[in-house]
């Protein structure tokens, strides 16, 4: 994006909202419900609202320098907080609060694009469009900073396709009289390729997963296919409901009519709540898919135990509360809804069986995914695995569980 017009459009955008509203405050709860978060925010005495997800946000292609800097800034802000304790409540759009302090650090990359040429530029454009979209984190419905973030991440993006040599290709496809907007990243177009759909959970945006493709899949000369959860990104016109595969069905049987991916070879990849998604995709569509692997997902224990809902950071049950569409939550209430999530509740994963060879993993001790929920998956599953990561580190947990994703993948799609 040429700079000059990235920094009129991030000024335009943001002017209206110097005083919106910070993004911890948005989610309004019952007066007893708000009384179990203050109780827990007081006991609990966490220094940030968000989670700080710096490896994964260092694996997608931020520099641990940046993000420390920008973090630094954030921290050290003299500005008034909705929460003294939490240091990413400043309010009000300027210096040290989050979207203000990410969106700067985006337009530094979109700034240096201007300097480069080739796969260089558009590496550079495809990190602001990661910075716009951290600056949006977690995406909550009714955050107006994060709305414009959010397009400054899609316009980067944009830009970036233009640039690399790889070929991206928007995908507009019709579903209850609005669009569900995915992106197609090929090598080519030579011949059709196999292609992997991938879609991230409730906090992030498609356009976030661009390193998966160039890194892993792209070597291999497989497609990558992204799309947003329902209510989240370019599918925010849809609120998720316990369907939370829908829009991905629609999107697969698309594949049909695309000459560019082979729709013999298609699999699936889903991180977090789009693990959800792709397993129970995988039980309906068996015909239609090669593969399939879930990442750390929620697929039954934390969705059918409140007191474990409970325990969650607020920053999550904001999120889930975002996702349903809820005014005034009630955290009992959600709780209670949210056991039509579980696969296992649903009656996929006690009644019936899919051929869609099927890894499901998470780290060791996710409290999101334990293994007990990967082995149910790989039971219900022809040749399942469970895939426990016990890594000394996150960023080995990571990088293993991925190169075990991409050989899962590869050996299903390609032999």
């Amino acid at each position: 994006m040429p700079d000059e017009v990235s920094k009129n459009l991030s000024e335009t955008l943001f002017t209206k909202h110097k005083q919106a509203k910070e993004t911890s405050s948005l989610t309004q709860y019952m007066p007893s419900s708000q009384k179990i978060l203050d109780d827990k925010r007081d006991a609990e005495g966490a220094n940030w609202y968000r989670n700080i997800n710096r490896m994964q946000w260092a694996w997608q292609g931020l520099d641990p320098i940046e993000m420390d800097e920008v973090l630094a800034k954030i921290a050290s802000s003299k500005h008034s907080r909705t929460y003294d304790q939490w240091l990413d409540t400043v309010m009000g759009y300027h210096s040290g609060n989050w979207t203000y302090e990410w969106t700067k650090l985006g337009m530094l990359h979109s700034h240096r694009s201007d300097e480069l040429m080739g796969e260089e530029a558009a590496d550079e454009l495809f990190n602001a469009s990661l910075c716009f979209s951290i600056a949006g984190y977690p995406h909550l419905k009714n955050d107006n900073l994060a709305s414009q973030a959010q397009v400054l991440a899609s316009n980067a993006y944009s830009e970036a396709a233009k640039k690399t040599r790889f070929i991206i290709k928007k995908l507009e496809i019709p579903y209850q009289n609005k669009n569900i907007i995915a992106h197609l990243h090929l090598t080519s177009t030579d011949e059709p390729q196999p292609v992997v759909m991938v879609s991230a959970g409730l906090d992030s945006l498609q356009t976030d997963l661009w390193k998966l493709f160039r890194n892993h899949l792209a070597p291999k000369n497989i497609a990558m296919l992204t799309v947003d959860m329902p209510s989240i990104g370019h599918n925010s016109h849809w609120t998720l409901t316990e369907d939370t595969s829908c829009l991905h069905q629609v999107v697969l049987n698309e594949l049909f009519d695309i000459p560019w991916v082979d729709h013999h070879r298609v699999g699936l990849l889903g991180f977090r709540f789009g693990g959800n998604a792709m397993v129970r995709l995988s039980f309906f569509e068996q015909d239609k898919l090669k593969a399939c692997v879930s990442l750390g997902a929620p697929i039954h224990d934390v969705l059918s135990s409140p007191e474990k809902l409970k325990k969650m950071p607020k920053m999550y049950l904001d999120v889930l509360a975002s996702r349903l569409g809820k005014n005034a939550v009630d955290i009992n209430s959600l709780a209670g809804q949210l056991m039509a999530w579980s696969l296992k509740i649903q009656g996929i994963l006690s009644s019936r069986r899919t051929k869609v060879p099927i890894l499901a993993m998470s780290l060791e001790n996710d409290p999101v995914s334990p293994h007990s929920d990967n082995q149910l998956v790989a039971l219900f599953s022809d040749y399942g695995k469970a895939r426990k990561i016990t890594a000394k580190t996150i960023t080995q947990g990571y990088e293993q569980s991925l190169d075990l994703a991409i050989k899962w993948l590869e050996d299903e799609l390609i032999r």
